[in-house]
């Protein structure tokens, strides 16, 4: 099904400098279009910000990614390296094709400069960062004025460079800073610590949020695939949450009122949980605010939810996990969860309906090494079915039709709750419990799982943003906030390279800028490694 824009591949061919060698290059595309066609009509703006999203899941022109934009370590889409930088160290999942994947370093928390996904993530996202500069260029006030639908446009690459820019904020807490008034050519870009991001970020998300007219669309105006008002406002609620880790002080009362504007918006919970992440998820814009769209027409790709569909389900056929349940053609058996996972549901295994496990044939718990396909639960949370139960897509040849929820209500109502817990006011912390209420009421079908106020804690929020939120890319995220990440606070297996876990040095709660681009940049340090 065609959900996104309108020709996905439909990008600019213009020569895109930015802040590294890596990235001075010519992207790869099917057309030699100039400058002057691809910005000379508001079809051509709208096709060239679809190159924008794109760029966040697909790595190039091609099926199947090929073709690509840029080169890059592993080869793989911006949206598949995130979640292995954001899951895959964490007390979420398990990796199995250490190796193979590259990924022993993120798994045992090991990484350091030279780390392929640490490079990966960093110049997919500066590439993305570098489209939408461009795109700014041509897409000015005035050039884009009178017209509302460029307009809006312009907001979109606002928003899709903030949230580039808070990525790169939040895995390495610094990062040299470019947009469209940088200039093109050979240059060395001053490096941004973490309040400076944050500062940008914030500025640029106010502006486009902001009811002058210049700004992002309401929900209820946006065409599914483009980013709303709501969704500029969801991501920052995220920056201020996390306001302090970045080194930008507090701004727990202002991430309030970002919840609150979001909750005074049209959305609402979506009844059935498993929705939210089946081929038809494009239906739950109720409760889903921001997805990236995945679709097996337009962005066929063997990362980003194609990825989690079949990463999740296994390929030993002796476990007896069948992949025409997820509605695909066979399970990678990419990862699984680590036993911490599934245990944040004991007690509540009969009626928690969050708690999605494939639990027949392996232990919860690992006795030996962690890539051993035959210890660790497979997670059964995603699926490329429809609602009607039917595949939405042959995975073999095209990939995985479902969107990745990037932000939902769900994720509001606990971070306003962990907010006013955390000292900020614009909500009691009556209103705090009624929130997360909310979210449990939706897991249990009725309030025999509500907690009182007494109950609720930023150790219980912890727990329950696991539970709602798992594989969702936002664990490390939340484990460095609550400073249960790096350290030895909080322990859980094969941390640190240990079966039974080990603290780890605290320079791991971000990442180290890559080896190649402190070579290129004097301006940037990795003080920690």
């Amino acid at each position: 099904m065609n959900k996104i824009l309108t020709t996905i591949f439909a990008a600019c061919a213009l020569t895109f400098c930015a802040c590294t060698g890596d990235l001075d290059q010519q992207p790869h595309t099917s057309t030699s279009a100039t400058a002057g066609q691809v910005y000379g009509s508001e079809q051509g703006y709208k096709q060239a910000l679809a190159k924008l999203y794109a760029s966040y899941i697909i790595a190039g022109q091609g099926k199947g990614g090929s073709d690509q934009d840029m080169s890059s370590n592993s080869g793989q889409d911006l949206l598949r390296a995130y979640i292995n930088m954001q899951e895959i160290p964490t007390d979420e999942m398990a990796a199995t094709w250490l190796s193979g994947d590259n990924v022993a370093n993120l798994t045992y928390m090991t990484w350091d400069a030279n780390d392929p996904w640490v490079a990966d993530i960093y110049y997919r996202t500066y590439y993305t960062i570098t489209l939408c500069n461009e795109f700014l260029t041509h897409a000015t006030e005035g050039a884009v004025s009178g017209n509302a639908n460029m307009t809006a446009y312009r907001a979109e690459a606002r928003f899709l460079r903030s949230l580039a820019y808070w990525i790169i904020l939040d895995l390495f807490g610094q990062g040299p800073f470019v947009d469209e008034n940088t200039g093109i050519g050979s240059y060395t870009p001053e490096c941004y610590d973490g309040a400076k991001l944050f500062d940008f970020i914030e500025s640029e998300l106010l502006a486009i949020t902001a009811d002058d007219g210049t700004g992002l669309l309401d929900p209820d105006e946006v065409e599914y695939g483009h980013a709303s008002k709501g969704a500029a406002l969801a991501l920052l609620a995220r920056l201020y949450l996390n306001a302090e880790v970045y080194g930008a002080g507090a701004h727990y009362t202002e991430c309030i009122g970002a919840c609150n504007d979001i909750l005074a918006m049209n959305y609402s919970l979506e009844s059935d949980y498993k929705k939210l992440f089946n081929a038809d998820n494009f239906k739950r814009t109720n409760e889903i605010i921001f997805s990236l769209v995945s679709d097996a027409e337009n962005t066929v790709t063997w990362g980003a939810m194609t990825y989690l569909v079949c990463g999740q389900c296994t390929n030993l056929t002796t476990l007896g996990q069948s992949p025409e349940d997820y509605g695909i053609v066979s399970g990678w058996g990419m990862f699984r969860a680590r036993g911490e996972l599934p245990e944040l549901f004991a007690g509540t295994e009969d009626s928690d309906q969050r708690r999605l496990f494939y639990t027949g044939g392996t232990p919860q718990w690992f006795t030996g090494s962690i890539d051993n396909q035959e210890e660790g639960w497979y997670v059964e949370k995603f699926s490329n079915l429809t609602d009607e139960g039917k595949a939405s897509s042959n995975t073999v040849d095209g990939g995985a039709d479902t969107d990745f929820p990037f932000f939902r209500l769900a994720e509001v109502k606990l971070t306003l709750a962990e907010a006013v817990l955390r000292g900020g006011t614009g909500a009691t912390r009556t209103q705090a419990t009624q929130a997360v209420n909310d979210v449990r009421q939706r897991a249990f079908g009725d309030d025999s799982g509500n907690i009182n106020e007494a109950q609720l804690t930023l150790d219980f929020l912890l727990a329950e943003r696991g539970r709602e939120l798992y594989w969702e890319c936002s664990r490390r995220t939340d484990l460095v906030r609550f400073g249960r990440f790096a350290g030895g606070d909080y322990i859980w297996q094969w941390k640190g390279g240990m079966l039974d876990g080990v603290a780890v040095d605290e320079k791991y709660n971000i990442y180290p800028i890559p080896s190649a681009e402190l070579s290129a940049n004097p301006n940037m340090k990795n003080p920690l490694y």
